[in-house]
């Protein structure tokens, strides 16, 4: 399973520093770092007074968002081959954990410590304004990601739920609550479908779960016209300590996880496995992929199989995964 994951290379992105989260651009050729050292890499850009937690691209690529610890989030916008801070977000109350586009590029979602996620729309004179401020949560809030096609928010949280969200009638409300993690779930990635949604945690494992819509073949009771999400699948038993971060690889459907006992894992679909209830077989389990915690995993866009990773250690490192034959 080791030849399955090729060290590329590795950069020393964030000296004496965390790397906390990487970010490529839609069209596969930038990748964008965040650290402790409140810098934002490749290009050394400074905006915050604190951690940088999280970072996202707009869908058309000349945008960039970003988290920190301030309790901001700025967005930069790309001139020629450099970036500059056009709006600062101001209004959540505590660390701003995670921030991401919708796949539109018109609606961005932040979450934070202080429980809350907003909802902010974006107009054609790049004005941000807060649309929503969703409470469903009731402890931090981890991550936050949009279905790959749909305007369908997903967060996750210490409260150990994966939680829902649409508009409805001008406002957002919290559809589904997803329970079943035993402890913190830290990150979470929809498939390319966007039918099924994977969420990683404290409690080691990693679970799958599939939209059911009403009146489904398989009985799935629905409430009203929402749709009903349940757990198809728990990978337990691969990971030693914390599940940090998971990525859905948009082009080969790979599922990489970034772990607290420094390794990197992919896991691929079983072909011939039940739709309604599939398995999943662990191909590559890079055991030292960094010498600490990898914090987070981010698949190219555009090019199969490359993988980013980061950690604690400051670097960022580059792989290439070759899907084992017979998958």
């Amino acid at each position: 399973m080791k030849d399955s994951l090729v060290l590329l290379g590795r950069v020393p992105a964030h000296p004496d520093s965390r790397c906390w989260f990487l970010a490529w651009n839609p069209a596969g050729t930038l990748l964008a770092s965040c650290g402790g050292d409140r810098r934002i890499r490749i290009w050394g850009t400074e905006g915050h007074q604190r951690t940088v937690r999280k970072v996202a691209w707009s869908p058309c690529g000349n945008y960039l968002a970003s988290a920190s610890f301030d309790a901001t989030t700025c967005i930069w916008k790309k001139n020629q081959d450099d970036f500059e801070c056009v709006t600062t977000l101001e209004g959540h109350e505590n660390e701003v954990k995670s921030v991401a586009w919708a796949p539109s590029g018109n609606l961005l979602a932040t979450c934070s410590r202080d429980k809350s996620v907003w909802v902010w729309e974006v107009d054609e004179e790049d004005e941000y304004e807060c649309v929503s401020v969703l409470n469903s949560h009731t402890q931090d809030v981890k991550h936050v990601v949009w279905h790959p096609s749909q305007e369908l928010l997903a967060s996750a949280s210490y409260d150990d739920t994966v939680k829902l969200y649409r508009e409805e009638e001008d406002d957002w409300v919290c559809c589904a609550t997803l329970e079943g993690h035993e402890s913190t779930v830290w990150s979470l990635a929809f498939d390319p479908s966007g039918q099924r949604l994977a969420s990683c945690s404290d409690d080691r494992t990693v679970r799958i779960w599939r939209q059911y819509l009403p009146g489904n073949e398989q009985g799935v009771a629905c409430s009203g016209s929402d749709p009903s999400w349940k757990c198809i699948c728990t990978l337990s038993g691969f990971h030693s300590r914390t599940i940090y971060d998971i990525a859905w690889c948009q082009l080969t459907g790979a599922l990489a996880t970034a772990c607290g006992d420094d390794a990197i894992r992919v896991f691929q679909e079983d072909p011939n496995s039940d739709p309604q209830q599939p398995t999943f077989s662990l191909t590559a389990h890079l055991h030292q992929a960094h010498s600490q915690d990898v914090n987070c995993v981010a698949w190219n866009p555009k090019e199969p199989g490359l993988l980013a990773s980061c950690s604690d250690d400051g670097e960022v490192a580059f792989w290439k995964y070759q899907r084992p034959e017979g998958l």
